[in-house]
């Protein structure tokens, strides 16, 4: 069942894109599955630009864009910390939650990620790590931006 979060007039699915899927613009184009989650990713950007989704940004993603060494990503990816609706910052209850996600096999920092979707009560973790689609986790739906536009344009 979705869960829609209202903002003015507009009902918004709640979400959470990890670095993965901001720096998807970036990698090589040339590659169709790399194109078509690039143009899904600048979809769901739009969709949030239009308040169709409530967008969530975190601690993790200020710590990995933070660390980017190219300055022309960090400088693109920065300004959607300011379009976000929610801001997850680090507690307790994040890192016991991503202790608890990483016995699921999920690495460290993406089981933090994950957390902070969850805490922030996101619908979808949307992601192009191939290795973290596959993974199930209660309560958020892990998906590739492609499958994300499928999924929630079927149900528009």
């Amino acid at each position: 069942m979705l869960v829609y979060y209202s903002y003015g007039s507009v009902d918004a699915v709640r979400i959470y894109l990890d670095n993965c899927s901001y720096n998807r613009p970036f990698d090589n184009q040339e590659q169709v599955k790399i194109r078509l989650e690039t143009e899904a990713k600048l979809y769901v950007q739009a969709g949030v630009r239009a308040g169709k989704y409530s967008l969530v940004w975190s601690y993790m993603l200020d710590h990995e864009n933070n660390d980017n060494p190219y300055e022309d990503k960090k400088n693109a990816i920065t300004p959607w910390k300011g379009i976000a609706d929610e801001y997850c910052s680090s507690s307790d209850d994040i890192l016991s939650l991503g202790q608890e996600i990483i016995k699921t096999g999920i690495k460290a920092k993406d089981a933090l990620h994950i957390a902070c979707a969850l805490k922030s009560g996101c619908e979808y973790f949307i992601t192009t790590d191939s290795k973290l689609i596959n993974k199930h986790i209660a309560n958020i739906k892990i998906i590739n931006p492609i499958d994300f536009v499928r999924e929630t344009e079927e149900l528009a």
